[in-house]
């Protein structure tokens, strides 16, 4: 992966209406500002029960956007980044019909995980609160056979994915294909998502144990034999990224989207520079994604503290709710459907009030800290929450989901906001001193202060929090000193 920005975007709501015409936005309009691309599921179909994470079939484009000649020549292009959806598949997959009409006589019986298959003697319910699930409620679902039979299906996420078996041969078989497939599409990274739910276990929390991590190495050294660089997601306490990271090629810092906020709404650096110290260095940054802001990633576990004190991260996410004058409110929590316990629904634009320049400010933290900057598609446009579409779909992610026409983007790319934003891409893109070596300037507790060099070339960073005063400063070819902002 180029040490450049990458974009991280669903094909169909940036204003195209197929990948090739998301080949030529890249190529035209967003010329200079990306190194990469994250397609967001692209497969059949792209707007299911969760956007294009429960594929009917993983190894089919939505023939509504494409097909794989189109993505080969997107990644002739660019570098492109695809999910490896890991822990589930469709209800609606011709897997799990066949499943539904013939039972364990089905050709698929193997690929699909029952209750049974895990708990072969009988589940207490003990073990099953000790089972760790991203929403509430159980984590099966019972589905009645065609002759009457009724089964306890693995449902982690919803109703409508069903978790199938990785450790078997047809599950190690479904991957490898995937794998395959996208290895002919020129594919050079993917992202295995929902990883740490994929191998479940009696009396464990079937979330990160052990033979989670095994199995995710196993799976990054067959991605890597096909030229295949791995990214792991996963939102967890932050020893476990630092531990994940040790294993596969990248892993995102999740942690940094809420220490940033810290760092804007408390007007104090000393959270972050700690995490800083610590943190893994092969990670992908990310203020937001098409998921919420994750709260579970800076927070303690068991008697460990987390990266922000508790009562301190109580007040970062009412401070969000606030800032969004609580549209965000309205689609965290309880209050939408397909909900995640650990994550807080709202673009990072309306978290920070929409002020542009701390919005700036924000981005600029995350192209100087160490790491590979993606950037979010609504994030790049300075979205707004889409109250409209989370009205009508009552799914909170969806209000960091919104659907750009042509003429919004249009209007958006000759905006100050934005013109300023691809000034600071470009520079993140093009000046060497971020293959250089990484470096905390100590400063007081209201500054942050981050420097990189390589050999004569070198950048700073330097935020007075508490006035909201930024200053980059670099260095050019005829060793001048210059300033960006």
């Amino acid at each position: 992966m180029k040490n450049k920005i990458q974009l991280i975007t669903y094909v169909d709501r940036l204003g195209c209406k197929n990948i090739d015409e998301l080949n030529s936005l890249v190529e035209n309009e967003f010329k200079g500002l990306f190194g990469g691309i994250h397609i967001l599921p692209f497969f059949n179909p792209i707007d299911g029960a969760d956007a294009g994470f429960d594929p009917i079939d993983h190894t089919q484009v939505d023939p509504r956007i494409g097909d794989w000649e189109s993505v080969k020549k997107l990644t002739r292009n660019v570098d492109v980044m695809s999910d490896l959806i890991v822990n589930h598949i469709s209800a609606k997959s011709k897997q799990f019909q066949d499943y539904l009409l013939n039972g364990k006589q089905s050709e698929f019986a193997e690929l699909i995980l029952t209750k049974d298959k895990v708990f072969k003697t009988g589940i207490d319910p003990a073990d099953i609160l000790k089972i760790y699930r991203p929403r509430p409620g159980s984590p099966f679902t019972d589905f009645e056979l065609r002759d009457g039979t009724k089964v306890s299906v693995w449902t982690t996420f919803t109703a409508n994915q069903i978790d199938i078996d990785v450790l078997s041969k047809m599950g190690e078989a479904y991957l490898e294909n995937i794998l395959d497939t996208f290895h002919k599409a020129g594919i050079t990274m993917i992202r295995l998502d929902a990883a740490g739910y994929a191998i479940k276990k009696p009396g464990t929390s079937c979330f990160m144990i052990d033979e989670t991590y095994e199995f995710i190495a196993n799976l990054t050294q067959k991605a890597k034999s096909k030229g295949i660089e791995v990214l792991v997601e996963i939102h967890s306490f932050y020893k476990t990224q630092i531990e994940i990271a040790k294993r596969v090629d990248f892993v995102y810092d999740f942690a940094l989207p809420v220490l940033v906020l810290d760092c804007l709404f408390n007007k104090r650096s000393t959270n972050l520079k700690k995490w800083l110290a610590v943190a893994p260095k092969n990670v992908i940054t990310v203020l937001d994604t098409h998921d919420g802001i994750g709260i579970v990633d800076v927070a303690g576990e068991a008697d460990i503290s987390g990266l922000i004190a508790d009562e301190d991260l109580d007040q970062i996410v009412e401070q969000i709710h606030v800032n969004s004058k609580a549209t965000s409110r309205k689609a965290t929590g309880a209050a939408a459907s397909n909900l995640d316990l650990y994550q807080v629904n709202c673009t990072y634009f309306d978290a920070l009030a929409q002020d542009e320049k701390q919005y700036l400010m924000a981005r600029a933290i995350q192209f100087f800290v160490p790491g590979i900057p993606q950037v979010y598609y609504v994030g790049l446009l300075a979205g707004a929450n889409d109250m409209e579409l989370l009205s009508q779909t009552n799914v909170g992610r969806d209000i960091n989901r919104h659907y750009f026409t042509k003429s919004e983007i249009d209007q958006i790319l000759k905006t100050d906001m934005f013109l300023k934003m691809q000034k600071l891409m470009q520079f993140r893109n093009t000046h060497n001193a971020f293959d250089g070596e990484f470096e905390i300037i100590e400063t007081t507790n209201d500054v942050l202060n981050l420097k990189w060099t390589n050999n004569n070339s070198w950048a700073e960073l330097y935020i007075k929090l508490n006035s909201a005063e930024m200053k980059i400063n670099f260095s050019d070819a005829s060793d001048k000193v210059l300033q960006l902002f």
